[in-house]
């Protein structure tokens, strides 16, 4: 049996091993942070914080597991401009690691006009594309991405991210029902994982010891119930 075949740990285990690999890299902060849609939050996720090579191993080793735990089928990778690229990148080496050499590919925000010139840099998208990121705020970049994937006459297939805020998205300046993932899952018809949620890093602060961590927990618990969403 192949490592690809291999059985994951369990989805709530390997959550809280990721949240708590999070916060010890310091990617998975505390305080207070103005979010895209104008929120304070009070924690935020920079995957740019994964910079150097253990940390990104590690992290491409996560996104492989929750994918085999999803049963996700894809045929290459797809990394958006700019913190996708090296989430793609590092998850296709993972991919290669375990047995199964996928291709990938990613795009430029700006074209070049020399050279091989376009927009797209990597393998030609063709067949079944996933979709990689880190944290999906408003979904806007994978309606960027689904666009650039149709136009190259391939199929946007499913989406795998670090974590899933399970809050309200919002549409022209409001706050709507649903949340970004749900959004992606619903109106553009893709799959999407998450190594984590809201839900599993709430879980994490509530089994961490400590008076500053149970005071994060009361602030992420207010903030959610404030913009939270359900499942689904």
């Amino acid at each position: 049996m192949s490592d690809m075949d291999a059985a994951p740990a369990p989805a709530g285990a390997m959550a809280q091993e990721f949240v708590r690999f999070a916060v010890d890299a310091g990617v998975l902060g505390f305080g207070e942070f103005k979010t895209k849609a104008g929120r304070m939050s009070p924690y935020f996720f920079n995957a740019g914080l994964f910079h150097d090579g253990a940390t990104l191993g590690r992290l491409a080793q996560f996104y492989a597991n929750a994918l085999i735990a999803s049963g996700i089928e894809f045929d290459m990778v797809f990394g958006p401009a700019y913190k996708g690229i090296p989430l793609a990148a590092t998850l296709a080496v993972e991919l290669a690691r375990r047995g199964r050499n996928v291709p990938f590919a990613y795009n430029r925000k700006e074209a070049k006009d020399h050279g091989e010139g376009g927009t797209l840099v990597g393998a030609p998208l063709a067949g079944r594309v996933l979709i990689v990121d880190d944290v999906m705020s408003a979904g806007t970049a994978a309606r960027e991405s689904i666009k650039l994937i149709v136009q190259a006459g391939a199929r946007p297939h499913a989406m795998v991210v670090a974590l899933d805020r399970q809050e309200k998205a919002t549409e022209d300046g409001r706050d709507v029902d649903y949340s970004a993932v749900q959004y992606v899952r619903r109106a553009l018809g893709l799959q999407v994982c998450a190594i984590a949620t809201l839900a599993d890093l709430l879980l994490y602060l509530s089994d961490t010891r400590g008076a500053d961590m149970l005071q994060h927990r009361e602030r992420v618990l207010a903030y959610r119930q404030r913009y939270g969403v359900g499942e689904g």
